[in-house]
């Protein structure tokens, strides 16, 4: 004899919890790193090396320190730089 069991889901909840899920697992992520360096701080604003020198690499207010001849840029300070630089531009 064979057992059968059906299960009904409501697909929006499921995509709701999927969601909410992913959304903290990136959160955690992002929150893993104290600091970028420049590949990351390109990968996370889509711009080149030289765009990024253009528009606001030296912007006084861009957090950024070299070590030995590595440009390390905080992260959470970074973000929070890239956000009100975009605000910023019309």
């Amino acid at each position: 004899m064979s057992n059968l069991i059906s299960i009904n889901l409501d697909e929006d909840e499921v995509k709701k919890i999927c969601y909410e899920k992913i959304t903290e697992l990136v959160k955690e992520v992002d929150n893993e790193l104290i600091f970028w360096d420049s590949k990351q701080l390109m990968r996370r604003t889509c711009l080149s090396w030289n765009s990024i020198q253009a528009l606001f690499f030296f912007d006084s207010r861009f957090p950024k320190h070299k070590v030995g001849g590595k440009w390390l840029f905080p992260a959470k300070e970074t973000h929070e730089f890239l956000e009100q630089w975009l605000r910023e531009q019309k």
